[in-house]
């Protein structure tokens, strides 16, 4: 469907790395006030800067080469972001920039781009990014302030704390699934509420105390999802969250792919084979030898039950080894 490339989504680590920045104008002051924020080290080619980016040069923010541009401006850089209004200036520096491996964006021109900028909600140190590939920057501007809406500064806070803390949170909860347990009451809980109140020292007291008193490990849950339709736009919202609460996911065959990638990226899958898939006591062993390494497991049906009586026998073996078999519409 369409001309346009589906991006690789990555962060970069610009810190204390070159960028040069072609163009002096307001949209290359916008471009510059975010690298600085990223720690770049900026270099900024162009005849004349706007009274801001005169300013940061003055403060020794960033450096400036002043004259039109030259081949050699490209020498050290990681990234370059091409913003003038000479297009023909801008496909020259994106073709230099090929030529040297060197990632380069050209402002309002995904075309001439090897990566793109996107729309961000900034609750640092949580970035969350949208980005259309370049199709629909207006859609993804749009989609970028109903996020900024429904996600408060808390969630900055949040973050700040759980990073602070994770070294704390790693040796009170060694168990991944416990750990994330406690993640889902700091992150949905007491601590999340008193700082939307104001109350930063009492929200700090309260994750300091449970990690004083770790909770023990949360109950070995196994959740059948049935989804014979493979269709992930059909999948329930008690769908998903079991998939995103997953620590792994037993599937039958490739038509689960598409819900797969729904789940999280580091929930560790196992395809059954077809012993597993249609006899209730080989799947209820293989279950319960996956329930020793992982507390939270998603059994993903896409495939019809071999006989009317499969779940009512798979549900009675899961029992006897004391493993309750949770259905999911």
């Amino acid at each position: 469907m369409g001309g346009v490339n589906r991006l690789y989504p990555i962060f970069a680590d610009l810190a204390g790395r070159e960028v040069r920045l072609v163009g002096g104008g307001p949209v290359a002051e916008r471009k510059a006030r975010m690298l600085l924020q990223s720690d770049a080290r900026v270099r900024i080619g162009a005849p004349t800067l706007t009274a801001t980016l005169q300013e940061w040069v003055d403060q020794g923010l960033l450096r400036h080469d002043p004259g039109t541009f030259k081949e050699d401006w490209l020498d050290g850089a990681w990234l370059v972001i091409a913003a003038t209004n000479d297009d023909a200036l801008n496909a020259q520096i994106k073709q230099l920039a090929d030529q040297r491996r060197i990632f380069a964006n050209v402002v309002d021109d995904p075309a001439h781009s090897s990566f793109h900028v996107p729309a961000i909600v900034d609750r640092s140190p949580l970035i969350i990014a949208i980005s259309s590939g370049g199709a629909a920057p207006v859609l993804a501007r749009r989609l970028r302030e109903r996020l900024e809406s429904l996600f408060d500064d808390t969630l900055g806070n949040l973050g700040q704390l759980a990073q602070q803390h994770r070294k704390q949170i790693c040796n009170a909860y060694p168990d991944t699934g416990a750990r994330r347990g406690f993640y889902d009451w700091l992150f949905d809980g007491p601590v999340a509420r008193l700082l939307r109140q104001g109350n930063s020292e009492q929200a700090l007291h309260a994750l300091e105390a449970r990690l004083a008193r770790p909770q023990d490990l949360p109950p070995l849950e196994l959740a059948l999802i049935n989804a014979m339709h493979a269709d992930p736009a059909r999948l329930t919202l008690g769908g998903l969250r079991t998939l995103h609460e997953a620590d792994v996911i037993a599937y039958e065959d490739e038509r689960a792919e598409g819900l797969l990638d729904l789940a999280r990226r580091d929930a560790a899958r196992h395809r059954l084979n077809e012993d597993e898939q249609h006899d209730p006591e080989r799947l209820a062993h293989t279950l319960t030898g996956l329930g020793k390494q992982h507390r939270c497991i998603a059994l993903l049906k896409t495939r019809r039950t071999p006989h009317p009586q499969w779940l009512e026998q798979t549900t009675s073996r899961l029992a006897q080894a004391g493993l309750p078999l949770r259905v999911v519409p």
